[in-house]
């Protein structure tokens, strides 16, 4: 059963247009971000077609595989094979993360195009996650970035623990501030604020993308990545909406968490996103029932339901 057969109006006038961007980027990460943590090894074959039915849904970013050590993340070992067996399409654009500057050789030799960087907005998760601390971190960036853009690559900086640390509890909005300006300032184009834990709340993002706007960065720069421990991913994204903000990180699926913070639960569904964005007469570009039979189908594979409740709804 499609969407338009369960409710959805075919029309659906915009809400406060004034206030809302009249489109929306949704940044795929289920590939990446939605597979790293999987307890067992996902076949880069049914990555690959993950990623194909993932463009044939429309969706026009598609966060691929990560660099990191396979060590770390073993999970996205076979990043060369996967980004060997791709077929890049030309309206779609493909990012990588590289955590170091081994990591952007390896994206340079597999002839990658964008790339994104991790920092940490906290002094204890940038010792866990990047061995470094929060100050030093920026000297870690500092090559990888250079080199990226003397290669003519993009990059994107995504920022962790912006509303909330399991270690250190509350992170301070200007200290998130601070590590996300020093990042734009090394020449990110864009950058990816993280609720790591999912502990965010509508106030909380309005709070923390308003010392962003008060510093003088444009919301076109900012982009948010939400996690759904107690269920805000998606008004957290609705309020970032009316702050400015255009890009929304998303997984298929509600697929993902993060390895090195175990209170992480999934990403924001991309579905739950795109119904969203659909009632509210947001553009965005997506089929939500070639999205979702892709979930089922990936959910399939992986041997569980998919937790995002638009696709539950729709496949049945």
């Amino acid at each position: 059963m499609g969407a338009r057969e369960v409710g959805l109006p075919s029309t659906v006038l915009p809400v406060n247009t004034g206030d809302l961007p009249g489109r929306v980027t949704i940044w795929e990460v289920g590939a990446r971000d939605g597979l790293q943590n999987e307890q067992s090894a996902v076949p880069v074959e049914v990555k690959l077609e993950f990623l194909d039915r993932l463009a044939d849904s429309g969706l026009s970013v598609l966060e691929a595989t990560s660099f990191v050590h396979p060590k770390w993340v073993p999970q996205l070992a076979d990043a060369e094979d996967l980004l060997a067996g791709l077929t890049r399409r030309p309206d779609v654009i493909y990012p990588v993360l590289v955590p170091n500057e081994r990591g952007l050789d390896r994206a340079l030799a597999a002839g990658v195009d964008h790339i994104a960087i991790f920092g940490s907005a906290t002094e204890t998760f940038a010792q866990r996650n990047l061995n470094s601390s929060l100050d030093v971190q920026f000297a870690m960036f500092d090559p990888v970035v250079t080199r990226a853009l003397e290669a003519d690559m993009s990059v994107r900086g995504y920022v962790s623990m912006c509303f909330g640390d399991p270690w250190e509890g509350p992170v301070p909005v200007q200290q998130v501030v601070e590590v996300g300006r020093r990042m734009l300032e090394m020449g990110c184009w864009q950058l990816s604020l993280g609720d790591t834990i999912g502990v965010a709340t509508p106030g909380h993002v309005e709070a923390v993308l308003g010392g962003f706007i008060e510093a003088g960065v444009d919301p076109s720069m900012l982009a948010v990545h939400f996690h759904d421990t107690y269920g805000q991913a998606l008004a957290n994204s609705l309020s970032a909406l009316y702050c400015g903000v255009s890009t929304i990180d998303s997984s298929a699926g509600g697929l993902g968490g993060c390895p090195y913070a175990e209170s992480a639960t999934g990403n924001l569904a991309t579905e739950d996103l795109v119904w969203m964005l659909e009632g509210m007469g947001i553009e965005h570009g997506v089929d939500l029932d070639k999205l979702v039979a892709t979930s089922v189908w990936m959910a399939e594979r992986l041997g569980r339901p998919s937790p995002s409740r638009v696709v539950q709804a729709l496949a049945k």
